[in-house]
């Protein structure tokens, strides 16, 4: 799926999945990307209930109590995707793989944001940073991030992921605030916590975590060959082993608290897309979600 023209992608999800989401979003498709507003209105002093996303440290420090950023609903949203494109996300069944439903998401949201009047731009990572798409508008921006995407050369194997200098990379060339997309399946080294918080400090942030069943569950099938997507390396296993089954179930059960502790406490709201599941039913689960939470911070403040 992934090596098809942009077009034709683009095509198959104004179709499938774009006319979908129109009918079911009813217009609040801003429920997609918004949890506040984008520019900066006003400074007031903190109280209850207010997001503690949104205090300004500098203000606070030197008025020694609290302050938080307020902003307005501007008109035009300006959006970067992130896109972690190392070997992992080649991983999945035979029909889909990861990448085919990053692919997917970033054709239908790309094309979501353009046909508002909206700016998007890019990062595209594969071991290191690849290419930058400064924002534009228009459906040929969308197209222009496609065809970088589809035809990015695809590494066999490549030094382990660092989602961090995709992060970094982004704080030091988004200027305006912005909507700000990370798609990775998050097999990455460490350390790249601090720099999503600082990047979820300045823009509203996304992170669009892609995954496939398989990666959690190891079948009792006798020795299989492992590879590692990052590095090419092969392993035989003995998946009969129950010991290994019983150790293989204790890795993959602490990459997901860390994954989930570290989406909390920088304050950053979660996406995500499995192999397995329909590309309209994730993102109508992540709308209600930001609406219900936005729901919960309006009364709380009231």
């Amino acid at each position: 799926m992934s090596a098809q023209k942009p077009e034709v992608i683009l095509r198959r999800v104004e179709w499938t999945v774009l006319r979908r989401l129109d009918g079911l979003l009813q217009g609040e498709y801003r429920t997609l990307f918004r949890g506040h507003g984008i520019d900066l209105a006003d400074i007031r002093e903190y109280e209850p209930g207010d997001d503690v996303r949104y205090i300004d440290w500098n203000v606070s420090a030197r008025m020694d109590t609290p302050y938080v950023r307020q902003y307005l609903e501007d008109r035009e949203v300006t959006a970067h995707f992130l896109l972690d494109l190392s070997p992992s996300v080649d991983f999945g069944t035979i029909n889909t793989l990861k990448r085919d439903q990053l692919v997917d998401f970033v054709a239908v949201l790309a094309r979501l944001l353009t046909r508002h009047g909206n700016k998007i731009g890019a990062v595209l990572y594969a071991g290191k940073v690849e290419r930058t798409i400064p924002p534009a508008g228009g459906k040929m921006q969308v197209l222009r991030l496609l065809n970088e995407v589809v035809n990015l050369p695809r590494l066999q194997s490549a030094p382990y992921t660092s989602v961090s200098d995709l992060l970094e990379h982004g704080l030091r060339t988004i200027k305006r605030r912005s909507v700000v997309f990370l798609v990775s399946d998050f097999f990455t080294a460490p350390g790249w916590e601090r720099p999503l918080g600082m990047l979820a400090r300045k823009h509203e942030v996304i992170a669009v975590r892609l995954e496939d069943p398989r990666e959690r569950e190891l079948p009792d099938i006798g020795m299989v060959v492992m590879n590692d997507a990052e590095t090419g390396e092969s392993v035989q296993v003995d998946t009969h082993d129950a010991r290994f089954r019983k150790r293989f179930e204790a890795v993959v059960l602490k990459r997901e608290v860390e994954l989930r502790g570290a989406f909390a406490r920088t304050g950053v709201d979660v996406l995500t897309l499995s192999t397995e599941e329909d590309l309209v039913r994730a993102v109508l689960r992540f709308a209600a979600l930001r609406k219900q939470r936005r729901g919960m911070r309006s009364g709380a403040a009231a």
